[in-house]
């Protein structure tokens, strides 16, 4: 009996420390309903390959100090996402961008994330916590990225994530929080397949 009641407590014990490493009050609050002052996002837009302006050219340091460009990436898919550490739905879906990220790394397809409020030490502390193995931009001083992506397909809402294609050029937006990794996965894979 003892030794059942050793492992039942073991098990409660590993559940609740993982629950605790899992959890982010911030972005739980948001995904049950509160936190109504982010400007939310609902759709997604592609566009068809034909109808794609020209690319779209950016350079920003990241928050470890080195430079980066979207030509770093050519002849590459590109996913493009605009967040900052406060924003609850940013929060929520790290997770999913981090594993999207993971699933294409080495495969054709690269993420870079822009950081449009926070400086250094924040972006950085909010890739630890959730594990964020790509880069980050910071443009919370210059706007430069931001600008870069102005226009008639633009960041409106925080988070936005833009998939480019092979030339840059923006292929999809998903505005707002991503709500399934297989959108993501379905956008970047398709990219992929054109001109195959």
């Amino acid at each position: 009996m003892s030794r059942r009641m050793l492992l039942a407590a073991t098990v409660v014990a590993v559940a609740a420390l993982l629950g605790g490493c899992a959890s982010d009050p911030l972005a739980e609050d948001y995904l049950d309903g509160g936190n109504s002052n982010y400007i939310s996002g609902d759709g997604i837009l592609e566009v068809p390959e034909s109808e794609r302006a020209e690319p779209i050219s950016f350079t920003g340091e990241t928050d470890t100090g080195e430079t980066l460009s979207r030509e770093d990436y050519e002849g590459e898919v590109l996913v493009v996402n605009f967040w900052y550490a406060a924003c609850a739905p940013c929060r929520a879906e790290a997770p999913d961008l981090e594993a999207v990220y993971q699933k294409w790394k080495g495969d054709g397809a690269s993420f870079v994330g822009v950081n449009i409020y926070d400086g250094a030490d924040t972006s950085q502390a909010f890739a630890r916590k959730f594990d964020v193995g790509y880069p980050s931009v910071l443009d919370a001083e210059s706007g430069a990225v931001r600008l870069a992506f102005a226009g008639d397909i633009s960041p409106n809402a925080v988070p936005t994530t833009f998939v480019l294609d092979k030339q840059g050029r923006i292929a999809a937006r998903i505005l707002g929080q991503l709500q399934e990794r297989s959108i993501l996965d379905t956008l970047i894979r398709d990219v992929m397949a054109e001109g195959s």
